[in-house]
């Protein structure tokens, strides 16, 4: 090795750019951001189903519990029911607290999410795409981002379980 070799600088690495910056603020709070957004869905279209007439998927929502409970459940109470399990959800991604437990509760959801879509499809699908087909496909996309928040949850406790 020469001397002249030797004395040379380590390279600068250069500036931050503005993309660069923001890509690893995004890294680093996108997560967070994502779970707040979908609670707040959960919360707006969860709260609704507690007041009779006060929203536009209350026949639907009716109907999928009273189909899939095989009776038990129908009328108000399946409403009420699925209006305590949205907003637990949705409660669970906004605070932060009992993330997992949400995360688990909406995995079960997730079944009365889309049983419509095979018990009724006439009824969603048959004269073009209702307004409660249009629920459904939200629920695609709300799914989806638990994926990436439960990712990110489950890979916490995993590290931490490691330690």
């Amino acid at each position: 090795m020469s001397t002249q070799t030797a004395l040379r600088p380590p390279p600068v690495a250069p500036p931050a750019t503005f993309s660069t910056r923001f890509a690893d603020w995004a890294d680093r709070h996108g997560v967070t951001l994502l779970r707040v957004a979908v609670g707040l869905i959960f919360l707006v279209f969860g709260i609704p189903k507690f007041f009779p007439g006060a929203s536009p998927v209350e026949t639907l929502v009716m109907d999928t519990v009273e189909a899939l409970s095989l009776g038990l459940v129908s009328g108000q109470g399946a409403m009420v029911a699925v209006a305590l399990l949205e907003t637990f959800i949705g409660l669970t991604l906004v605070t932060g607290t009992f993330l997992r437990l949400g995360l688990l509760a909406m995995g079960g959801a997730t079944v009365g999410f889309f049983a419509p879509v095979v018990l009724f499809a006439g009824d969603l699908f048959g004269g073009g795409l209702t307004l409660e087909a249009q629920y459904i496909i939200k629920d695609i996309v709300l799914v989806a981002a638990a994926v990436v928040i439960a990712a990110r949850a489950l890979r916490g406790r995993v590290a931490s379980l490691a330690r």
